[in-house]
């Protein structure tokens, strides 16, 4: 089950013109605002919460990104991906603050020296104009951290043939949400679901199912945001299913403590960042977080409560009098 969900959402590879880094929750928004000439079958997506940019190019003919300095950087050509190995980017973008160092070799006014990284026609890249790198907050943000702030109007430039064109977008600073709310709701949640599981025994079901749902929720989010899939989530997710129809004590607990600590603990970074590495509202990311954490503690106290009810009670020690 777990590696069929995971071919359902995994979507079509990209090329990665470097590893880079594992996309982290950020005060920071990275948005496209659209390309100077648009093409049919040319498109262009932040993805993993702004770390990258991904271009897809479905146009028949090759795409250039050019570098910092206007040199040929990537292209996208129908037969795959290839990359300008004396161009500084192709080291400087290996991580998101662009820390790498350049080797002599890399040099802007070389002729390009192409190697390919992949079949593929769509490509991903961190991109040092679309990120925000100086240490500490945006001085906008100190003076006053309580609205969001548009730091700056950022393009990347592409090149078809002798035609150059861009990539429009902006950098966004935003403030951080009201992670004490969160936690409140967190709460309040846990102990209205462990509130109806005693009163209401059969509520077991769709608590578990609820529980259930929120990882897998959080896995479709971060996968439509560009990440593989989550394979840790979508088990946490299946245990939490089969819970809901087979759940002695034992597996009730333990489904609960897995959903709790895995979809709920692990992912509390989302209660104090503005953007996440996920797809759709930041309120509904933050929602399973939270019914994850709720929920699933209150199936685990559940479950040991039940597993204690169960236990045979001690035998009665009988005195024998000489």
């Amino acid at each position: 089950m777990v590696i069929v969900a995971g071919a359902v959402l995994a979507p079509a590879t990209p090329a990665f013109a470097h590893g880079g880094d594992a996309p982290d929750a950020t005060a920071y928004r990275t948005t496209i605002t659209g390309i100077s000439t648009p093409e049919k079958g040319l498109t262009v997506r932040t993805v993993e919460a702004g770390a990258r940019l991904e271009l897809t190019n479905k146009t028949g003919h090759s795409v250039e990104i050019l570098g910092y300095s206007g040199e040929p950087y990537l292209d996208v050509r129908p037969d795959g991906t290839w990359e300008n190995v004396n161009s500084p980017a192709a080291y400087i973008n290996e991580t998101r603050t662009g820390d790498n160092p350049v080797p002599a070799s890399a040099d802007p006014t070389a002729p390009p020296s192409w190697r390919r990284i992949s079949g593929s026609t769509s490509v991903r890249w961190h991109d040092q104009r679309t990120h925000w790198l100086s240490s500490g907050l945006p001085p906008q943000a100190q003076a006053d951290p309580s609205r969001a702030h548009r730091l700056r109007d950022w393009e990347v430039p592409l090149r078809v043939q002798v035609r150059t064109f861009t990539i429009a977008g902006t950098l966004d600073w935003e403030p951080p949400p009201k992670a004490w709310l969160w936690w409140s709701i967190t709460a309040l949640t846990g102990l209205t679901a462990f509130a109806l599981l005693r009163r209401w025994p059969r509520s077991v079901r769709p608590v578990t199912l609820i529980a259930a749902m929120s990882p897998l929720a959080y896995a479709v989010s971060t996968t439509l945001d560009g990440a593989a899939p989550s394979l840790l989530l979508i088990t946490v997710g299946l245990l939490a299913i089969g819970a809901s129809y087979r759940h002695p004590p034992f597996f009730l607990a333990l489904a609960g403590a897995v959903v709790a600590l895995f979809a709920g603990f692990t992912q509390i970074g989302v209660f104090a960042a503005a953007v996440l590495p996920a797809a759709g509202p930041g309120w509904l990311i933050r929602a399973a977080v939270a019914v994850a954490l709720a929920a699933g503690a209150a199936l685990a106290f559940e479950g040991v409560l039940r597993l204690r009810a169960a236990l045979p009670a001690p035998a009665a020690r009988t005195m024998v009098v000489a």
